[in-house]
């Protein structure tokens, strides 16, 4: 079966002293945000290499390989489900996309998200806007990943330079208490501004005094030296 091989072909690859560091950097260890999270030490690129190979597994096998405690099995399936996804007709597209919705629970990295939550449901949404409800229901979720996919979905929204649904999830996360969504939303801040940086400026002005610090330092990156000095300096002020 090709589930089996794909987990051979990972398992031949696995480096121990390698998932030691992603343990740690992935922060696996007790009441940590991945706690109990398992690693083989493989890398990115060549899980990339192995998904490629079995792009055609069944959405079963993926099934499989995404609910296993293995963070590299989850994250090859996803990236299979990826390829699925760009290369399938828009009835096989919905169906991915309602299987990503139903198996959140497994998308529980941020590496796991950033990599899927733009392509499948951010991609599946692009010219469906109606249906974009479902990313507000994320954002007011308990889950820290379902906060997270909802903001990264909307990176292809600021590409077709649609920033509406950046700007008002970034609006419900903007009291996040979680360090790892005060990233994801200034992150697609910045990536707002790339496209037009007064839409951006619009929202900080309303909010950059408030919004946390590290939120605000990723949205205005890529800013002058002047009007990064003058939004910290509002952020400074309370």
């Amino acid at each position: 079966m090709k589930r089996i091989a794909v987990i051979e072909e990972l398992q031949k690859h696995k480096n121990p002293d390698r998932a030691v560091l992603l343990s740690r950097y992935f922060k696996t260890g007790k009441g940590e945000y991945a706690q109990g999270d398992i690693f083989l030490g493989l890398t990115v690129p060549l899980q990339r290499q192995i998904a490629k190979t079995y792009r055609s597994l069944a959405l079963s096998d993926i099934e499989t390989l995404l609910t296993s405690a293995i963070h590299e099995y989850r994250l090859t399936a996803l990236i299979i489900l990826t390829l699925q996804f760009s290369a399938s007709a828009p009835v096989r597209q919905k169906e991915l996309y309602d299987f990503y919705l139903a198996h959140t629970d497994y998308i529980n990295n941020w590496d796991l998200v950033d990599l899927s939550a733009p392509r499948i449901i951010g991609g599946f949404l692009l010219e469906r806007k109606p249906k974009r409800r479902v990313l507000y229901r994320l954002a007011k979720s308990e889950v820290l990943w379902e906060r997270r996919i909802a903001v990264m979905a909307t990176f292809p929204f600021l590409r077709a330079g649609d920033f509406a649904d950046t700007f008002a999830i970034s609006t419900i996360l903007i009291h996040d208490s979680h360090d790892l969504i005060h990233k994801a939303v200034g992150w697609m801040l910045r990536e707002a501004g790339k496209v037009n940086q007064s839409a951006e400026e619009v929202f900080l002005e309303k909010y950059s005094s408030t919004m946390p610090r590290t939120m605000l330092r990723y949205a205005i990156e890529k800013f002058s030296d002047d009007k990064r000095a003058y939004y910290l300096s509002r952020r400074s002020a309370l």
